[in-house]
């Protein structure tokens, strides 16, 4: 018997062609994989990314060729280059409302909580995000609630705040699919 708690999941990571934040990519995939989750990363370009601190990183697919009813959770990672190539992707808000719609985990790290802002899903939820006044103005327009907490969870919506919550984060994340997991398990 697999004694990991995500055997079988599968996890959408979404990343900025250029200037995601590394640690934020790296730190939760590790520790999905590390559980038995498969991870996939999806940008707007199969081109090689590039982080903030120099990783690269070649995308598994396209935002636009992912499909929620393929993924257990969606993770936006955040950096610098996410209000450029993030914030304003209606591709990305579809899918994040489709995965959210069915009640499967819809989480963000970093500046891209704004992504999640934008996408419908924060109205009358307590969420974090790196807090600039272009960030915290997306909050308000969506009617989410700012904690400045390092890692907020409402609900089915996991945010954190920056880089260095990246491990509590994924701890958040794997505590809550693990936790559906069971839930699953209970009832059928």
């Amino acid at each position: 018997m697999d004694t990991k708690k995500l055997s079988g999941k599968r996890v959408l990571m979404v990343i900025a062609p250029d200037q995601f934040r590394d640690e934020e990519l790296l730190v939760p995939r590790q520790m999905l994989e590390l559980e038995g989750a498969r991870v996939d990363v999806a940008s707007r370009s199969k081109m090689e990314c590039q982080g903030m601190l120099g990783v690269k990183v070649r995308p598994d697919l396209l935002i636009s060729e992912a499909r929620a009813v393929d993924y257990d959770a969606i993770i936006v990672v955040g950096g610098m280059g996410s209000p450029q190539y993030l914030w304003g992707d209606s591709v990305l808000h579809a899918l994040i409302r489709e995965l959210y719609t069915v009640q499967k985990p819809t989480a963000a790290i970093c500046l891209s909580g704004a992504v999640l802002a934008r996408a419908g899903v924060l109205k009358g939820r307590r969420a974090t995000v790196y807090k600039t006044p272009e960030s915290i103005k997306e909050f308000e327009k969506a009617g989410a609630t700012y904690t400045g907490e390092a890692v907020t969870q409402d609900g089915n919506v996991i945010t954190g705040e920056n880089p260095e919550a990246a491990r509590k984060f994924g701890e958040a994340l794997i505590e809550k699919l693990a936790a559906i997991s069971a839930s699953r398990k209970a009832t059928a």
